[in-house]
């Protein structure tokens, strides 16, 4: 086990690194750190400066090369956050479709400003770069996993009851 103030790397996390970077060749283990990252995430929630350390010295990168990759992508939260992370498209297709006016729907109904979390730590509400729907905007994100379209803030209501009522 090794650990870097506060983030431990456990023999179970390791054998997890091991197996994403079994999946490169031996010279390019650093294009296993989005898994390790991933991994990480799913293990405690989010990821911390600590663990992007630990991560950078097991691949042997600059850890500012994995702060860089943790803060590129929204799929990764630099803090912890709430249940259901909500991202809300605003890049300027949505932006023109209601995407920044969605955005701060959820803000007001919610009181939080744009990447606050709940009192109750329900839910985290943020901006999002372009998510690849346009077409469909405004557009949303659960959770980095589940889209949605079309998101009137009568829809937004009823996404928020839904998920009120699935905690």
């Amino acid at each position: 086990m090794s650990a870097t103030a506060g983030f431990v790397l456990t023999d179970d996390l390791r054998a997890r690194f091991d197996r994403e970077v079994a999946k490169y060749p031996a010279d390019q283990k650093v294009s296993a750190v989005m898994a390790c990252l991933a991994i990480v995430q799913h293990d405690q929630g989010w990821v911390s400066e600590a663990s992007e350390k630990v991560v950078a010295d097991y691949l042997g990168m600059p850890p500012i090369a994995v702060h860089e990759v943790t803060t590129f992508y929204n799929m990764y939260n630099a803090q912890p956050v709430g249940a259901f992370k909500l991202n809300v498209c605003t890049n300027l297709p949505c932006a023109l479709r209601d995407g920044d006016k969605a955005l701060a729907h959820l803000c007001r109904r919610l009181g939080v400003e744009p990447y606050g979390t709940t009192a109750d730590g329900a839910f985290t509400v943020q901006p999002s770069e372009c998510l690849g729907a346009c077409a469909d905007a405004p557009v949303m994100l659960v959770n980095d996993r589940t889209m949605l379209s079309f998101m009137s803030n009568e829809r937004l209501d009823d996404l928020l009851e839904t998920l009120k009522n699935a905690r």
